[in-house]
Order: structure tokens, then sequence, then C-alpha cells
């Protein structure tokens, strides 16, 4: 009896294993055909993006087309989030998680030099100044690849075992000079909750990484960004006589180099990585007038919190005591744009088979530090999150000699969009359907 029990068991587990296996390639068959349906549109609508950019807090164009894309797929969607942002929710026909999708939206100031030709001709008042409006960074992509998606998911709403958040976030390079933006306006204003969110995940493009590569980090995977101002106050004089004068430019000189030294000398760089770059250095009118002042300003980047800390007393330190040797005085501001870009390591390892799934093992790859940094990081305040790179290199071309982001030759490859798609929608799956199992 007891043996006839046990084959039952076996033949009970085997075939629900089986019809499992079923419905999990069935899913598969149905994501893998709506994404190559959708795909030309999901193009279409990133070259329209290319073409007529916007910058941080002015995507009005932008979120009007996203909000009525979403409105006809009958989601239910909120407008003027964080001033232009656009969230949308789609509730399954089944209880669960509530799982969110991340977007940004926002170009950069920068006058576009790529053939294509959707190329941007767009300019805009930045800082006081006209400017050329470009997607240099992939936000374009990254706003058309989640339309695709949220389009895909409404046709498969009776399968959501939960809910899904489609968030199109503006400002995420920053907002301007006074303004509020970007994911920590968006959390403030309560994107996080109504309905609660328990799981975030997002895509950033990559113009270096081969097109439809999907790279990730476990724990932290980019860096936190800073910003600082020195101000060095000397005593001006005749550029003839600096012997009678404090030259605050030979101390800011002193003062960038021992910022290095800050780097190579004094931090643990085993533990991780981090950037000193002084951007900009201000000072005087004239050729022989020594000034009385002199404005560094920079950028910090660190993966680790603490490290964080240590580097910022360090720069003020190195610049005061600097300064004073010399005769000078230095007043030193640092602000946090972003924190440390951190992937729950448990989300990570859980739904790396769903990324699997979406394309393949050989297009999934661990990869390493990212110096860039992402407002994305505050969502992983609030919730496990995980984010990662989808490729966007032409096949076979040399990844050393591909234009950077935030260049105005800046790059990526369509055929790669397919991928991302995919990789949402499995996501989004994968993780509801495991919720349900636990």
């Amino acid at each position: 009896m007891k043996k006839i029990l046990f084959c039952s068991g076996i033949i009970l587990l085997t075939c629900f294993a089986t019809a499992q296996k079923q419905t999990t390639d069935k899913l598969k068959m149905k994501i893998d055909e709506a994404a190559r349906k959708i795909e030309p549109k999901c193009i279409a609508w990133r070259r329209d993006f290319h073409q007529f950019p916007e910058l941080s807090n002015r995507e009005f164009r932008t979120a009007k087309i996203v909000a009525e894309h979403l409105k006809k797929l009958g989601i239910e969607t909120k407008e003027g989030v964080a001033k232009t942002g656009v969230v949308g929710i789609l509730r399954g026909t089944k209880p669960g998680p509530c799982v969110a999708l991340r977007a940004d939206m926002d170009a950069l100031p920068i006058t576009e030099r790529t053939p294509v030709p959707f190329a941007s001709r767009q300019t805009a008042e930045y800082n006081g100044q006209t400017v050329g409006v470009m997607h240099a960074c992939g936000h374009d992509a990254h706003t058309a690849i989640l339309m695709a998606v949220a389009e895909i998911l409404a046709g498969m709403k009776n399968e959501l075992r939960g809910t899904v958040k489609f968030i199109f976030q503006p400002a995420e390079e920053g907002a301007p000079e006074g303004e509020e933006g970007g994911a920590p306006l968006m959390i403030k204003e309560g994107v996080m909750d109504n309905p609660k969110v328990d799981v975030i995940f997002g895509l950033h493009i990559g113009a270096e990484r081969p097109a439809g590569l999907i790279e990730y980090k476990k724990g932290a995977a980019m860096a936190s960004s800073d910003v600082f101002k020195i101000v060095i106050k000397g005593k001006g004089g005749h550029g003839s006589q600096p012997w009678k004068a404090v030259d605050p430019v030979a101390i800011a000189a002193q003062v960038i180099q021992g910022l290095q030294h800050i780097v190579s000398r004094q931090t643990e760089l085993t533990k991780a990585p981090a950037v000193i770059s002084v951007t900009m250095v201000d000072a005087g009118v004239r050729q022989n007038i020594i000034p009385e002042e002199c404005v560094l300003q920079g950028t910090i980047r660190t993966l680790d919190s603490k490290m964080q800390e240590q580097i910022h007393e360090k720069i003020k330190h190195t610049a005061e005591k600097i300064a004073e040797a010399g005769g000078a005085s230095a007043t030193v501001n640092i602000v946090t744009r972003t924190l440390v870009t951190y992937n729950t390591p448990e989300l990570v390892e859980q739904m790396l088979p769903a990324l699997r799934k979406a394309v393949g093992d050989d297009l999934v790859k661990e990869g390493n530090w990212v110096t860039g940094a992402e407002d994305f990081s505050y969502y992983g305040t609030k919730a496990p999150a995980f984010f990662f790179y989808l490729g966007g290199m032409k096949p076979g071309d040399d990844p050393q000699k591909a234009a950077p982001h935030h260049t105005a030759d800046f790059y990526i490859d369509e055929s790669g969009f397919i991928n991302g798609i995919k990789a949402f929608c499995h996501l989004v799956f994968d993780y509801m359907n495991k919720s349900q199992a636990r």
C-alpha cells in the first residue's frame, strides 16, 4: 500500500511539474509574440521622442503622449506627478503584490551631431543660455520600452496576479536650479504608495554594451553622486607683483592636486572605487590682475556610504588647510544629488531566472561597478529594487570606440529594445507568480 501511495505521489508531482512547465512555456511564447509585434511601434515612439527631446521638468509633450497612450489602454492614469511625471496603475484580475516599473523621460542640454534622420534640432533655455537639446543618455528608449510593456501587460490583464505601476519620471538628470524634481519628488508626492509598491525594477540603455545584452550587479551597482563647490578667497594684486598678493588661482591648483591624493593615497580602493573630478575653475577677468577669489566645482562618486562620508570630510579638510597654508581661506559646500544605486541581492538572485527566460542564458551577464549615478537609487530606500543595463551598441562595434553617454555623438542601436520589453514582462509575471507560491 505504501509503495502504491509513494508511486501515486511521484506521478502527481510529475504531472504538476509538467503542467507548470507547459504554463511557463505558453506564457513565454505569448510574451515573445507580443514583443515581436509591438517592436516597430516601440522604435517609432523612441525616434519621435529622440527628434523632439525636452529638458528636465519640461517634458510636457513627452508626458502628454505617454498619458494618452496609457489612457487608451484602459490603465488608470495620473498626470502632473512631480511636475510632469505620469503614473499608470494596471490592476490585474487576481490579487497579489504591486510591481513598479520605472522609465525616465528627460533629455540633456547638448547639441546633437549624429547623422540619423530623426536627430534632434530642438533648442531650449538652460542656465540663461540657448542650448541644443538631445536625448544623449537613452531616456527616449526607456520611455518607449515601458510604453510597449504597458500595452502588452494591459492585453494580459486577466493573467496578472497583482498590480503593475508604470512610473514615467521627469528630471532624472537633475531639476533646474531652484526647482525640485526627479525621483525624490516623485516619492515625496506618493508614487511608492496607494497602492504600496512591493518591488521596483528599472533598466538603463548602455551604448558601450552589445545590443540586447542584459548586465546586472548585486548590491552596490551605481555610484552616489555629490557636487561640490570650493570658494578660495585670497588677496588681489598686480600680476607682476605676486608677493604683494595672496594668489587664489595658485592655491586652487594645489587644492586640485590635493583632492586627487584623497583618492589615490587616502581611500581604501579595495573596498570600492571612488572618483573626485574638478570640472569647473572660475577666476579672474584680466591677464595681469591677480583675482581675490577662485571657485572650484566638480563631482564626487562613491559606491560605499561610509566612504562617501569620509571623502566629504577629507575634501573639506584638504581645501581648508591648503588654503590656510597659503594665507587664504576656503569654504566648501557639498550637496548630494543621488544615493548609491543598490540592488537588493536576494531580489536579484530570485529574478535572474526570469531574465534568462526572457533573453537566453548567453545574454545575461554579471557586470562590475558603474561610477555613473542614477536617481533610481531613491526608490530603493522604499522597496526592494533591481536596476540593470540593456545593451544598445551595434553588434560587432568596438565598445572602446562607442560614443559615451552625455556626448553629442551618443548613439544607440534599436535592435536590443525587444529584449528590454521581454525582460520587464517576465520580471512582472515571475515575481507575481513566485509571490503566490510562497
